[in-house]
């Protein structure tokens, strides 16, 4: 038995017996023009989902270039982690989430405004450049003899993997389960393991390190993105004029470049 491999397994066996659902969160009708200029001024915090990394840094630099009197700091990680952490009271302005459950987290607790979907993503399957381990599909997953990293059931891209597994009807082999997207795909990219499932975007991401393979039972869970102000924020007009920045067709257009679908 590899190393920790009876407790990763047993984790994920419990998971997969309760297959997370999605939770639906709450959308704004109509998106704001992508002239956000606010003459208040504010330094906001965004807590967001790993997964858009690349993706929210050209957005906060094109945000902070089209509004001079506001700034932005981005902390990046767990969608879970963030969430809990908006909860205990962290301070934060804005929360991007990768999932509408771990958004529910946050506006079940009134930390939020309404929130409202701007972006989705479905998984894929990484391997190192060029697949020197031969991944073809899905099913090497389920291959003891194979090295698979997935993402822990309790973060989005978690919950995510569990659905293709049961769609697939699957049982996967895992060595690790990881804490967020990124992790997860830092094992591929620095060949500790022969695969991974981890988002489209994460891929393109790492294009020059990593290569994507596709499988139908990601459009059984597609993850759909929900942005929201946060009640705790000192800067709420900032807060707001992010939120409706990232709804912009500028924005949206940056999101579209990076892999992600519309919501």
């Amino acid at each position: 038995m590899r190393t920790a491999h009876r407790r990763v397994l047993l984790a994920l066996a419990a998971a997969l017996a309760i297959l997370l659902s999605a939770c639906g969160s709450a959308t704004r009708p109509n998106a704001a023009p992508s002239d956000t200029s606010d003459s208040s001024g504010g330094a906001i915090t965004v807590l967001a989902a790993a997964s858009l990394t690349e993706a929210f840094t050209d957005i906060g630099r094109d945000f902070e270039a089209k509004n001079p009197s506001h700034s932005v700091t981005f902390s990046f990680g767990s969608s879970a982690t963030l969430a809990t952490q908006i909860v205990q009271g962290a301070p934060a302005d804005v929360f991007a989430a990768a999932s509408p459950a771990t958004m529910k987290i946050v506006s079940d607790a009134g930390a939020s405004d309404a929130p409202t979907n701007f972006a989705s993503n479905a998984l894929q399957i990484a391997v190192p450049k060029d697949n020197p381990h031969t991944i073809t599909g899905l099913h090497d997953f389920a291959d003891k003899s194979k090295r698979i990293a997935i993402c822990a059931p309790q973060v989005p891209c978690g919950a995510a993997t569990i659905k293709v597994f049961a769609a697939a009807k699957i049982t996967p082999q895992p060595d690790t389960l990881e804490q967020d997207v990124k992790a997860t795909l830092q094992k591929v990219a620095s060949d500790e393991v022969d695969a991974a499932l981890v988002y489209r975007t994460d891929v393109i991401a790492a294009e020059n390190q990593v290569e994507g393979i596709g499988f139908p039972e990601a459009q059984q869970a597609i993850n759909t993105y929900p942005i929201a102000a946060l009640k705790g924020s000192k800067s709420q007009a900032a807060a707001k004029a992010f939120v409706d920045y990232v709804l912009s067709p500028d924005a949206q257009a940056v999101l579209a470049e990076a892999g992600f679908a519309k919501s």
